[in-house]
């Protein structure tokens, strides 16, 4: 196959030229709410296991230096601060989506934009700004990568473009050395087989360490004098991804999560909470439930889970934890919840179907609808629910305020909850350094 790169840098000088003040007031919202979502997932995700193993290979491994990490006083150097944070940032599978890309963009490269960011310690709007450009680039080569190669790579592989996306920013690679690094970062790409990972749920997840390892790297390697040629964003034929840069901003269209879950478990979820709010239900008295969904959800593991992995990658633990507990949060998915017979035995009345409707409309639309059968044999029946956070929920501060609330409630306390949304949303002209001091100081109780 020959490829024929258009070598213009309309998507480096995008990179290199977008200011923070070129952004109207929505997108400048949006980035603050796509923020405060981050930070959530960080937070979150510094209480679990796969973030000790990240920190700790990254202490081993890789010197110290002044970088600082969200969830700990560890000093690191660049690299191994990219490594840290991106083993937190997708560990409870609570970060934002891109539905079209069957993905999760934001963390794919927050890892790698915050440690840059706190290694060059930019002010907080600086930050702001890289995220929306890393955004907008990451979602059009996640888009690009999975229609060239007719295959399904999730989050790792368009992350590793992001993460060099956002590092060069950061550090202020000139136009030439952009275009190289994201070179270098796309051709060096993991190719995570996302559907493997939903049918066999580990750590493995959506492979956000190793793209942000790739593309932290690719920096490096290009600052170092390697040499890479061309990315898929540079062929004619996704042009047209590339001239609606700083124009039609994809990041509008992200979904947040209010469930630490797999999306594709969502909406039954939501669907069972609702149902038995409504009616009352008791669910000790519940015979069996029936969830119709897309064939991709049905394929979620339903085994019961013996890792908090297995028991987000997985549709039948999540909709029996909502069943009994009407919730599904770190407090149902943590290793110690694992043996909760409730939701054991919950899991064991549970059967899945594909909805042929369900099915037509996905991935476009994830849509789910579910039937509880009581004991006395009355059937509860829901409606057709997608899940909450869609992007036509046009998500807002206080929706995402109420969700950082509700998951962070039992690691950090009200009063510090409060104080670090205030600083996300108003400190623009703060250190980020400063902020990541904020949240460090602020947890409390962790894991």
């Amino acid at each position: 196959m020959q490829f024929n790169f258009n070598r213009n840098l309309k998507i480096e000088k995008y990179i290199k030229n977008t200011k923070w003040e070129d952004f109207s007031d929505d997108i400048k919202s949006q980035a603050i709410i796509c923020s405060i979502d981050l930070f959530n997932a960080l937070i979150l995700g510094s209480c679990g296991e796969q973030f000790n193993i990240g920190l700790s290979f990254a202490k081993d491994f890789y010197s110290k230096g002044k970088v600082k990490v969200v969830g700990t006083d560890e000093l690191l150097n660049l690299p191994g601060a990219v490594v840290a944070m991106s083993h937190s940032s997708n560990s409870f599978d609570i970060d934002d989506g891109y539905n079209l890309i069957k993905g999760h963009p934001g963390t794919s490269f927050i890892g790698g934009l915050l440690a840059s960011s706190s290694f060059k310690n930019v002010n907080y709007k600086n930050f702001l700004e890289a995220l929306v450009v890393c955004y907008e680039v990451c979602i059009r080569a996640g888009l690009a990568i999975q229609d060239h190669y007719n295959y399904l790579h999730s989050t790792g592989t368009y992350g590793a473009v992001g993460t060099a996306v956002a590092i060069s920013k950061i550090l202020g690679l000139n136009e030439r050395q952009i275009n190289n690094a994201l070179s270098i970062a796309e051709f060096h790409a993991p190719l995570t087989p996302v559907m493997r990972s939903v049918q066999h749920p580990s750590m493995n997840k959506d492979g956000v360490p190793f793209g942000g390892l790739i593309g932290m790297q690719s920096v490096l390697e290009t600052i170092y004098g390697s040499t890479g040629v061309g990315y898929l964003l540079e062929l004619p034929e996704y042009e047209h991804f590339v001239q609606t840069l700083g124009k039609k901003y994809l990041f509008r269209d992200l979904y947040f999560k209010p469930y630490t879950c797999c999306r594709w478990a969502h909406q039954p979820i939501v669907a069972s909470i609702d149902l038995i709010n409504d009616n009352n239900l008791d669910y000790k008295n519940i015979k069996k439930v029936n969830v119709y969904t897309f064939s991709a959800a049905a394929q979620l593991s339903k085994i019961k889970p013996n890792t908090t992995d297995e028991a987000q990658y997985n549709i039948s633990w999540p909709v029996a934890a909502a069943l009994v507990y009407k919730d599904v949060g770190i407090a149902q998915v943590k290793d110690s919840a694992l043996k909760d017979n409730e939701v054991i035995n919950m899991m064991d009345k549970l059967s899945f179907k594909v909805d042929q409707e369900m099915e037509r409309q996905f991935p476009e639309k994830r849509l789910a609808w579910i039937e509880i059968v009581m004991n006395d044999n009355k059937i509860f029946k829901s409606k057709v629910y997608s899940a909450p956070g869609e992007h036509t929920d046009k998500i807002d501060i206080e929706w995402i305020e109420k969700k950082f609330i509700t998951r962070t409630k039992d690691i950090i306390k009200d009063s510090s909850q409060l104080e670090i949304l205030d600083v996300l949303q108003n400190g623009i002209d703060l250190k980020i350094n400063d902020i990541i001091d904020l949240i460090n100081k602020q947890l409390i109780n962790k894991g």
